[in-house]
């Protein structure tokens, strides 16, 4: 026998992950997670955001799908003579009503996962 081996002696087996069943049960946490982010998901395309631009005169509504749903025109934005500000003032409604529901989202998929940021997740 060589130095610092002693007979019957066996190495020691596993070494790291030991205890099954805490594996187990965050799997189970894992999963329940998974599954409270999916019902908030859900909940999430349900929702909407509101904003307008122009004082008013445009309003755009979208939904948690981050899709638009309502384009409200106040009747003395629409001037033939300067299509562009009226496209300017769409953008800057649809930016910022997405904006609003992107920070919704994130706020209500923060409750779920504590704060972490999941790469991939919104």
């Amino acid at each position: 026998m060589g130095k610092g081996m002693r007979a019957g002696k066996k190495p020691s087996a596993g070494g790291g992950m030991g205890g099954g069943a805490n594996m187990q049960k965050q799997i189970q946490q894992m999963q329940q997670m998974q599954r409270q982010m999916e019902e908030t998901q859900a909940e999430i395309e349900k929702m909407e955001a509101t904003a307008t631009a122009g004082g008013g005169a445009v309003t755009i509504s979208v939904n948690g799908a981050k899709e638009l749903i309502k384009v409200e025109l106040k009747p003395e934005v629409v001037d033939p003579d300067d299509i562009e500000m009226l496209q300017d003032l769409i953008l800057v409604a649809a930016n910022e009503a997405l904006r609003q529901m992107e920070e919704i989202a994130q706020n209500e998929m923060s409750k779920i996962t504590g704060g972490l940021n999941i790469p991939g997740l919104m």
